[in-house]
C-alpha cells in the first residue's frame, strides 16, 4: 500500500517579497533617465510667441517716434515744451509692456473667472462717463474718466470685456451654436447694450470695432450662415441710420467720397491727411521735417498720425506700418487655428481681429478710403488706455501661443 509523505513540520514556505534594487542599479536608471530628451512642453515659447513680441515691440518704437514728431508742434503751443506729449507717451509705453508681460506669463485659461465682473464693472463705467460732472468733456464727447494725465476710456475695457464674454460662451455652448437662442442672441444683447451706451459718447468708431469683434467670434465658433446673415443686415442698417441721424456723421459719411469738393468745411481733414501723404513721396520729407503737424492737419498725433508717417517717413515708411500688421494678422490667424481649445481659438481669433480690423478701418480713413470714424491706430497713436489695453490683448494672444500644439501632436 503506498503511502503519502507528510510535510515536515519544521518547513515553512518562505513569503515572496519584491527585490530592492541596489544602489548601483538606482544610480543607473537615473542616469538613463537623465540622457533621455525631454519632451515638448505646451508651455514652452514657441517661435510664433516670439515673433508677436516683436512685432508689438517694433510697432511700439514707431509709435513712440512717431509721436515725438507729430505731437512737438501742438506740445510746445499748448504746453511750452515740445516733449509733453512724448513723456506721456513714453510713461504709458512703459505701463503698456508691464500690461503685456503680466498678460504673457498669465495663463488664459484662468480670465473666465473673470468674465462676469468685467462685463458688470464696463457696464457700470460705461455708464458713469455719460453722467455730467463725471464723465470728462473733450471736443463734443464724453469718453473719459479720471482728471488730467490719468484719464482712462471705459469703452477700451468694455472691448476686452465684451471679446472675452463671447469667446467664452461660445466655447462652453459649443454643441448648442446652432440654437441662435443659447449663443448668438445672449451676445448681441450685450453688444447692443454696450453700443448704446457707447453711441451716447458719441463714439462710433468704438461701436464698429464692438460690432466687428462679435462678428469675428461667431464665425469662428461656428454659427449658422442664416443667423450670421440677419445679423449682418440687421447690423449694416443700424450703422447705417445712427450714421445719417447725425449732420457731423452724415458729413463724413459722404465727405471721403469727395473730400476736396469741401475742403475748407467737412472735408478739410481728410484733405490736409492727402496733401501731407502725397507730399512725402516714396522716401518722405525726412523725420521731423513734415509741415502738416504745424496746426494744418487737426489731430495729427492721435487718429491722423499715418499721415505724418506717409509725409516724413513716404510710402516706404507707410508700407512698412502695413506690412507689420499683415505680419500681426498672420501670427494672429496662425495662432487661432493652432490654439489648444476652443475657447483659446476664438478668443485669439477676437484679439486678431479687433486689432487688425482696428488698424484697417484707421487707415482706411487716413488715406480716404473709408469715412472718418476718430479711432486710433493700434500700438502707434498717441493714448494711454487704448495703448495699455490693447499690449494686455497682444500679450494674451502671446499666451495662448506659448501652449499652442506642436505640429506632430496636432496631426
Amino acid at each position: 500500500m503506498s503511502t503519502v509523505a507528510a510535510p515536515r513540520s519544521g518547513a515553512r514556505r518562505k513569503p515572496r517579497t519584491r527585490a530592492r534594487p541596489d544602489a548601483r542599479t538606482a544610480a543607473k536608471k537615473t542616469a538613463r533617465t537623465a540622457s533621455r530628451p525631454k519632451a515638448r512642453t505646451t508651455t514652452q515659447t514657441s517661435s510664433t510667441a516670439m515673433l508677436l513680441a516683436t512685432t508689438v515691440a517694433v510697432l511700439n518704437l514707431v509709435g513712440v517716434v512717431m509721436v515725438l514728431s507729430a505731437s512737438s508742434v501742438a506740445s510746445l503751443t499748448d504746453y511750452g515744451s515740445p516733449w509733453y506729449f512724448f513723456l506721456r507717451q513714453l510713461l504709458w509705453s512703459v505701463v503698456g509692456v508691464v500690461a503685456f508681460v503680466i498678460a504673457i506669463r498669465f495663463d488664459y485659461h484662468r480670465l473666465r473667472r473673470f468674465v462676469r465682473p468685467l462685463l458688470i464693472l464696463s457696464g457700470v463705467l460705461l455708464v458713469a462717463v455719460l453722467i455730467p460732472g463725471v464723465g470728462v468733456y473733450v471736443a463734443g464727447s464724453r469718453r473719459w474718466l479720471g482728471a488730467g494725465m490719468f484719464r482712462f476710456q471705459p469703452t477700451e475695457l468694455a472691448k476686452f470685456a465684451l471679446l472675452l464674454y463671447a469667446a467664452d460662451l461660445a466655447s462652453r455652448r459649443a454643441r448648442e451654436i446652432a440654437d441662435w437662442r443659447r449663443v448668438v442672441k445672449p451676445v448681441l444683447v450685450v453688444l447692443a447694450v454696450f453700443g448704446f451706451l457707447v453711441m451716447r459718447e458719441p463714439d462710433l468708431g468704438s461701436a464698429l470695432v464692438l460690432a466687428l469683434i462679435v462678428a469675428t467670434i461667431l464665425v469662428a465658433a461656428g454659427s449658422r450662415p442664416r443667423h450670421l446673415g440677419t445679423v449682418a443686415l440687421l447690423g449694416v442698417s443700424t450703422v447705417a441710420l445712427l450714421a445719417m441721424a447725425e449732420p457731423y456723421r452724415r458729413a463724413r459719411l459722404l465727405t471721403f467720397l469727395h473730400p476736396f469738393a469741401d475742403q475748407t468745411n467737412a472735408g478739410y481733414q481728410i484733405s490736409q491727411s492727402l496733401i501731407a501723404i502725397g507730399s512725402g513721396g516714396l522716401t518722405g520729407v525726412g523725420l521731423g521735417a513734415g509741415r502738416a503737424k504745424w496746426n494744418f492737419l487737426p489731430n495729427a498725433h492721435t487718429d491722423f498720425i499715418f499721415a505724418i508717417i506717409g509725409e516724413e517717413l513716404g510710402l516706404l515708411g507707410g508700407l512698412l506700418v502695413i506690412a507689420l500688421f499683415i505680419a500681426f494678422a498672420i501670427l494672429g490667424i496662425r495662432v487661432a487655428l493652432r490654439a489648444p481649445d476652443r475657447f483659446g481659438a476664438l478668443l485669439a481669433a477676437g484679439i486678431t481681429m479687433g486689432i487688425v480690423g482696428q488698424a484697417v478701418i484707421n487707415i482706411g480713413a487716413v488715406v480716404g478710403l473709408l469715412p472718418i470714424t476718430g479711432i486710433p491706430l493700434p500700438f502707434v497713436s498717441f493714448g494711454g488706455t487704448a495703448l495699455v489695453t490693447t499690449m494686455f490683448s497682444a500679450g494674451v494672444l502671446a499666451n495662448i501661443a506659448r501652449q499652442i500644439r506642436p505640429t506632430s501632436a496636432a496631426r
